[in-house]
């Protein structure tokens, strides 16, 4: 039996049902496109985007090649994990209309970060990341790449052998370890522009995509047997650990 919902969840779970309609059903007629082709679209059109930047303002800094690696790298990363073992919430079927939401609402704010970067939008004099910051951020990222992609590895192989919760590997301390993989994947885009700006789109984009996701994921996780057990010894988005 699903547990009770709190007013914030409640919330959270009518906005996601908001959002998932908005992105299979935008402006009606057939779903004829997978939303899988507009996802990995922009994953593998950030690369070609972020060297255009590059070229176009002139900027061949260690910060843009750096950006690039990440940026793009996390892309063809995408791309890998969708071939192997790709999700099924990616491959259904949405109209023109909601593909096109679904790129420029969610998307293409992410190829903003890269301009703001590259481009001389934020002052032709400012300063370049210092190689720590570089450093740190690469850091993140790959941690962040390790948690998305692992995750998301063990949870579509989980799930094709049997349903039902997934209590050990990346979730044996964490219910939604896939999130803060991205998470950390995207801070670490944010931290290397050193802006406010990319933090308003993520914060956009976290609370009205993830946050939202994971609270109609929890709903779901609930109806399972063992979910109050887990629940208990796990945390949300954060690894809980036991007190001996």
């Amino acid at each position: 039996m699903p547990h009770r919902l709190g007013s914030f969840q409640l919330l959270a779970v009518r906005v996601n049902r908001v959002v998932q309609r908005l992105s299979r059903d935008a402006f009606g007629g057939p779903r004829v496109i997978r939303l899988a082709w507009v996802i990995n679209a922009q994953k593998g059109g950030t690369i070609p985007f972020i060297a255009a930047l590059m070229w176009w303002f002139g900027n061949a800094s260690a910060a843009a090649w750096v950006y690039l690696g990440l940026h793009g790298g996390y892309g063809l990363g995408w791309l890998v994990k969708d071939l192997l073992v790709p999700d099924r919430g990616w491959q259904q079927r949405v109209t023109v209309g909601g593909a096109l939401l679904s790129f420029l609402l969610v998307l293409a704010p992410y190829w903003v970060l890269p301009w703001l970067l590259i481009s001389p939008v934020l002052g032709p004099d400012r300063p370049q990341p210092t190689p720590a910051l570089m450093a740190a951020c690469i850091v993140i990222f790959t941690v962040g790449l390790t948690l998305m992609i692992g995750a998301d590895a063990q949870k579509n192989a989980t799930l094709a052998a049997r349903p039902g919760l997934i209590t050990n590997g990346f979730y044996a301390r964490m219910r939604h370890p896939n999130y803060l993989g991205e998470m950390l994947i995207d801070g670490a885009f944010a931290l290397m522009v050193r802006h406010w700006s990319p933090w308003v789109i993520l914060g956009a984009i976290w609370t009205f995509v993830f946050m939202t996701n994971v609270a109609a994921q929890e709903v779901s996780l609930s109806r399972h047997p063992g979910w109050p057990a887990y629940k208990a010894r796990t945390g949300l988005l954060l690894p809980r650990f036991r007190r001996r």
